[in-house]
């Protein structure tokens, strides 16, 4: 039998050192992997949520728009948009023959503030 608690905990935990590491990253000017591990943070957050949800083990797939409609996330437009925004990192961090300029400084910094609050939202919800 799945102890779904410990799913749970286990997501929610690799997504906080995740977020830490996202930002660590992105301050230190690698801005590619960094939002990479913020979409890995809202990923294990949002995974967390689909165990709460289903009681079962979170599917493994890297939509984030597709994991919130799994785990019955009720979201705005604005967080349904970053959210789609933000997958793109994860491809571009998986398929580099795919990759794009990266986003400026100031753009990363702008993902880290929405990332952040859409992260502290999904933690109220535990």
């Amino acid at each position: 039998m799945i102890d779904i608690g410990k799913q749970i905990d286990h997501w929610r935990n690799s997504g906080v050192e995740d977020w830490s590491v996202a930002q660590d990253l992105v301050l230190r000017g690698k801005i590619r992997h960094g939002l990479f591990f913020a979409h890995l943070a809202l990923e294990k957050t949002i995974k967390a949520h689909v165990c709460k949800a289903t009681g079962e083990l979170a599917s493994k797939i890297h939509n984030l728009v597709r994991l919130s409609q799994i785990a019955g996330l009720t979201l705005s437009e604005d967080q349904i948009d970053l959210l789609a925004e933000v997958s793109e990192f994860n491809i571009e961090g998986r398929y580099p023959e795919m990759l794009l300029p990266p986003p400026s400084r100031e753009e990363a910094d702008g993902y880290l503030i929405k990332i952040h609050e859409v992260l502290q939202c999904l933690n109220n919800l535990f």
